[in-house]
């Protein structure tokens, strides 16, 4: 039996979401693509899963489009590139902003931190996958290019909204017009990652924060702010003001802000329930 393309596992509320195609630094195919929105789905649905990192098998996190599907659609036109990418609005338990029901930027509509742990090359179609996670830990051995103006293609899936709103519309330009190959350290530099690691450490940081997030901080408090975060990117400080305003008499009136201020007054450990 062939492993399968993605790998899901949850551990201490955390759950890890691997591309798993390590003879292919882990190249996007239909099939990964269908596999890793049903992980997505799960671990939204899951109410044991509080935060959720995304990463690749072996020495890559994801080499973009597999050649091959390439090849094929450099010989045979738009159909067999385009033919078999329509999905159905991703299903994570309720309502769905339109802007969040696409292709890939289905990532925002997950209502918990989606961490990527970029662990090798990122390109292309790989790029747009640590894009459009919450926040990005690169290990040394990370490389990042968007690869597309090197192929004859454009930004795909929304890259290009991505990466201005992530690291400026002149480093969001060099980036897509050279396709040069940036390492982690230049990604911190420049806003493309949080943090860079040395490779040795990338596992253990990445899980440590995420444990950390699912330990001491609301799941509540985490989906709100979420949600706060990637409305406040479509809109103006106006809408976000009023939103703010909605959120707070509700989180006041929640069970996490009850027992986020019982557990500071006795000086234990939280019991966060995410309602």
């Amino acid at each position: 039996m062939a492993e399968p393309v993605v790998l899901y596992d949850v551990k201490d509320r955390v759950a890890t979401v691997t591309l798993n195609r390590p003879d292919r630094l882990n190249a996007f195919n239909i099939e990964m693509g269908a596999a890793l929105r049903q992980a997505m789905e799960n671990a939204a649905r899951d109410s044991e899963v509080r935060v959720i990192i995304l990463t690749g098998a072996g020495r890559g996190f994801c080499a973009g489009a597999d050649m091959e599907r390439l090849s094929g659609a450099a010989s045979a036109g738009v159909s067999s590139a385009t033919a078999s990418d329509t999905t159905p609005p991703i299903d994570v338990g309720g309502p769905v902003r339109a802007d969040f029901q696409g292709r890939f930027s289905y990532f925002p509509a997950i209502p918990k931190p989606v961490i990527g742990a970029v662990n090798g090359p990122a390109a292309g179609l790989g790029l747009v996958f640590a894009c459009y996670c919450d926040m990005r830990f690169a290990g040394s051995d990370a490389v990042f290019t968007t690869a597309f103006a090197r192929r004859g293609l454009i930004a795909e899936y929304g890259l290009a909204w991505l990466l201005t709103r992530l690291t400026g519309p002149g480093h969001a330009a060099d980036l897509l017009f050279s396709a040069r190959r940036v390492g982690a350290e230049e990604a911190e530099r420049i806003g493309l990652v949080n943090r860079a690691v040395p490779q040795a450490e990338l596992k253990g940081v990445v899980q440590g924060y995420a444990r950390e997030l699912a330990s001491v901080v609301s799941p509540r408090s985490l989906r709100v702010m979420k949600r706060q975060l990637w409305e406040a990117m479509m809109t103006g400080l106006g809408e976000s003001v009023t939103l703010a305003d909605k959120e707070m008499p509700a989180s006041l009136n929640c069970e996490d802000f009850r027992e986020g201020v019982a557990h500071f007054v006795e000086k234990r450990a939280p019991r966060f329930t995410g309602r």
